[in-house]
């Protein structure tokens, strides 16, 4: 297992996410415990050293059974994190009772690290309210020894990561962000990598392998892979991109079976970072793929200046873009709509096609916003 270090500790490269663990009758919230307890002593005794879980997990019971099952080890042999559920505006007011209850579901007596879960359009003004007190509260726990490393994971964009930095960022220890070579165009996944860089915040990942969309390609694009790799397996490649930015401390994987948490385990025996000619062919299939699932927006912002309803459609473009490739799973776009202004969503489109006028690529604006609209249920 390769390790990092972290501020004088030893951290294995890859953590175990447990968003995803193994369920019953395709039930997300009844953990196949055993099956669990099996995956957690196979990545202890291969190294592995740290555990990521959260509130909402499994309907709430991700906690309770990454608590149970980690009991059973030293408290000194494991890192945990876990995280405030802010993505959920109705908590912003219980942080103190919701950090109690997650201690005691956890059966710990602090956390290794604990983030501000999801920082985003839709509540970062919430979390920066200081009404609310989240930030005094976590500071205050990181002085008691309850909270050892304080961070924060986010989805949102570059304008709103700089500003919950801008208010907090000296005293963030860490970020977790979707980092992946699909989303470091597509979501400028790059630019939140700089950004943080800036900051000299060293990198947590989620969705190294997006959901697991990118564990098969297509048959062109295994093969080039293969044809640059021959004993690389498809999965691995989403890895060794990671392995080849210096900032990425961490990566989180939601490893839900056995033979997955083996063969990433056995791709982190070795730091095997992408060469530049290896980068540009990752960089170029994620282009390809782009290109194949998404509308082909470039943010011009002809149309916006053309729109009787004032809709910022690069922006709804983006989301709707977002939504169709991330499938049933899509969360990031429903999760951001949720900060527009009633008036503005993709259902306020009249058709009255003036923006298809000025359209650089010729994009059909009116029909793929309706899509949009009844894809997100209007």
């Amino acid at each position: 297992m390769i390790y990092n270090e972290y501020k004088g500790l030893s951290l294995s490269a890859l953590g175990m996410g447990n968003m995803r663990l193994p369920v019953i009758d395709g039930d997300d919230s009844r953990i196949d415990v055993e099956t669990s307890r099996e995956m957690i002593a196979y990545c202890m005794n291969a190294g592995i050293n740290y555990y990521d879980t959260a509130y909402g997990y499994h309907g709430g019971q991700s906690e309770l059974v990454v608590g149970e099952l980690l009991k059973d080890y030293d408290r000194e042999s494991f890192y945990l994190a876990s995280k405030f559920p802010g993505y959920d505006l109705g908590n912003m007011p219980k942080v103190e009772g919701i950090f109690e209850e997650q201690l005691k579901k956890c059966q710990v007596e602090y956390f290794d690290f604990y983030m501000f879960h999801n920082v985003c359009e839709m509540n970062v003004e919430s979390y920066l309210n200081p009404e609310y007190g989240i930030f005094d509260y976590l500071m205050e726990q990181k002085r008691n020894g309850r909270i050892r490393h304080l961070g924060f994971s986010t989805h949102g964009d570059i304008e709103c990561i700089a500003k919950f930095l801008e208010a907090y960022g000296k005293d963030m220890e860490f970020c977790q962000i979707e980092l992946n070579y699909f989303d470091y165009q597509f979501q400028n996944a790059k630019g939140k990598l700089e950004l943080l860089d800036k900051w000299n915040i060293p990198v947590w990942v989620m969705e190294p392998v997006r959901g697991g969309q990118l564990a098969s390609l297509s048959e062109d694009a295994t093969a080039k892979l293969k044809a640059a790799r021959p004993d690389e397996d498809v999965p691995a490649w989403a890895f060794r991109f990671l392995q080849s930015f210096p900032s990425v401390t961490m990566t989180l994987s939601g490893m839900s079976n056995m033979d997955q948490l083996k063969a990433n385990i056995n791709t982190y025996e070795e730091n095997k970072p992408l060469d530049d000619e290896e980068m540009k062919l990752i960089l170029d299939i994620a282009d390809d793929m782009i290109r194949k699932t998404t509308v082909p927006c470039t943010a011009c912002h002809y149309c916006v200046s053309k729109c009787p309803m004032g809709l910022d459609i690069p922006f709804l473009l983006k989301l709707y873009n977002e939504a169709m490739v991330s499938g049933s799973g899509a969360f990031i776009a429903p999760m951001a709509l949720s900060s527009v202004d009633a008036d503005k969503q993709p259902q306020s489109c009249i058709e009255c096609h003036a923006c298809e006028q000025v359209c650089p690529q010729t994009i059909h604006i009116p029909e793929e916003l309706k899509k949009f609209a009844e894809k997100m249920g209007n």
